[in-house]
């Protein structure tokens, strides 16, 4: 039986797979990609700020995240994200740190639209 290649497993999961450190996207799968309508190369090293309607909801996002990753270990909601060509759309964002004792630090992050 052949060894599970989880590079490939990341780059194709069914969800929209993002890893980072402190809110800059560090990598991305081909579904965040097609969600956002954008290609990996133009996320990578970017702040989640260019998925967000505006910097302060940005910013409020990022405030409400903090308490909440720190009791639990996870995030979850649905919010208002913006696809590169502009448009707004629904999204369900999960995450979690890599380590529970910096929430913003290194995690994982899921998308669904």
């Amino acid at each position: 039986m052949p060894a599970i290649d989880y590079q490939t497993a990341f780059q194709l999961a069914p969800v929209g797979l993002v890893l980072s450190r402190e809110r800059v996207i560090e990598d991305c799968n081909e579904e965040v990609c097609r969600i956002f309508g954008t290609t990996r190369e133009a996320l990578l090293g970017q702040s989640f700020q260019v998925l967000y309607p505006t910097p302060d909801e940005f910013e409020r996002t990022g405030a409400r995240i903090v308490p909440i990753m720190n009791k639990h270990g996870m995030y979850s909601d649905e919010r208002i994200m913006k696809r590169a060509g502009g448009e707004l759309f629904r999204c369900h964002v999960t995450g979690r740190a890599l380590d529970r004792s910096q929430p913003l630090g290194a995690g994982i992050w899921t998308f669904e639209d």
